[in-house]
């Protein structure tokens, strides 16, 4: 793909035609911002459905002309497509919700908070014959395209690692630990590149302010085919807001700021090559050369990935187009973030390090076990 323009096509109004009615449950935090990019996107009708009467009156505010409502049964039969943008405990039911009405949906990551819940939402989206798809953002994003293309055209090399972090401060969550909030974008996004699912996990998760649920993590995923692993450090308790890839090769690096305003992507021309022991008495140290070069960063042209997402939605809507991300896509990362679950085990317990459980995926190591403190 070139970095000029995104590949998704954008939609076109439906002509001659009534309007699009797109319900979005939960006006939050995301919910705000899909009706913010659904109210400015040509031939769209937005109905904001949220059971606080307070985020009703806040939409009321400043989207005086969209209709409102409590629950998502008041105005189900009047809308063509569902956007879901609740708590991730209540993802699985609302879709379901919907999908049984014909409806088509888009609900936020993740998907569910089981493998069996988004086992049923990809069976039953099959069965009504209406389009499900998660909102993995930043697949949509083309600084992550980018990183994509640098990846397999073979440019950075065999990749040697991967190493993720998404750090914040606040924002914590009531019905999911941290990795279940943030770690799926990092798991998408890795997987994405590297056009595979991770076998295999590590975790390192703790509670440090509330025992309820862990606040900060680090876990390690196996890729099998490009024999690869990514490293994820994802928490709610860091001062600096951090959200920050790199991809190490060994012909070069790149790493994806997405905090950055004008380098979002940099390819770094540097490494490390071992060198060959000739004789016994060099065999104590490991002779290394290192590499440098020029540090590029490509222009990559600024998108909004929530308005790409929406508008190919849209085109799945109204066209019938396959979603990018479907909902196989967030069944996979589902089981991904249940294979965590297997390690973390009961809320504000330890899990020791080396800990490792298989994600579904046939891998070597197999599963490992689960050990606390």
């Amino acid at each position: 793909m070139s970095s000029a323009a995104h590949p998704l096509s954008v939609p076109s109004p439906r002509r001659g035609r009534r309007r699009d009615r797109i319900a979005v449950v939960g006006y939050g935090y995301w919910g705000s911002k899909h009706v913010r990019v659904l109210s400015s996107t040509p031939g769209v009708d937005v109905v904001i459905v949220d059971g606080g009467p307070a985020r009703l009156a806040e939409a009321a505010a400043h989207y005086p002309t969209a209709k409102r409502a409590a629950s998502l049964d008041e105005v189900l039969d009047t809308v063509d497509a569902v956007v879901i943008a609740t708590p991730p405990a209540t993802h699985a039911a609302l879709a379901l919700r919907a999908l049984e009405a014909g409806k088509h949906v888009l609900v936020e990551k993740p998907m569910a908070t089981s493998v069996e819940d988004a086992e049923l939402l990809v069976k039953t989206a099959a069965r009504q014959g209406a389009r499900l798809m998660v909102g993995h953002t930043f697949e949509y994003n083309a600084a992550v395209w980018k990183l994509r293309d640098l990846v397999r055209s073979g440019e950075l090399g065999k990749i040697l690692y991967v190493d993720t972090a998404r750090l914040s401060l606040g924002r914590y969550q009531s019905d999911v630990n941290v990795i279940w909030d943030l770690a799926p974008h990092d798991i998408s996004i890795v997987s994405f590149i590297l056009d595979e699912v991770p076998s295999c996990t590590t975790v390192w998760a703790h509670s440090h302010i509330s025992r309820q649920h862990a606040d900060v993590a680090y876990l390690r995923f196996d890729f099998p085919v490009s024999q690869t692993r990514a490293y994820v450090h994802v928490s709610w308790l860091t001062p600096k807001k951090v959200r920050q890839m790199t991809v190490v090769g060994q012909h070069k690096m790149a790493v994806y700021d997405d905090l950055s305003d004008n380098e979002r992507i940099r390819i770094y021309d540097i490494g490390v090559d071992v060198e060959e022991i000739d004789a016994a008495t060099q065999a104590h140290a490991l002779p290394v050369t290192y590499r440098t070069g020029d540090i590029v960063s490509p222009y990559v042209p600024f998108q909004e990935p929530l308005l790409v997402q929406d508008q190919h939605f849209l085109e799945c809507v109204r066209a019938g187009a396959v979603p990018a991300t479907p909902g196989e896509r967030g069944l996979e990362i589902v089981r991904v973030l249940a294979a965590t679950d297997e390690l973390s085990g009961v809320a504000g317990l330890d899990v020791v390090a080396g800990a490792a459980a298989s994600t579904g995926r046939t891998t070597p190591e197999g599963s490992g076990h689960v050990g606390r403190r």
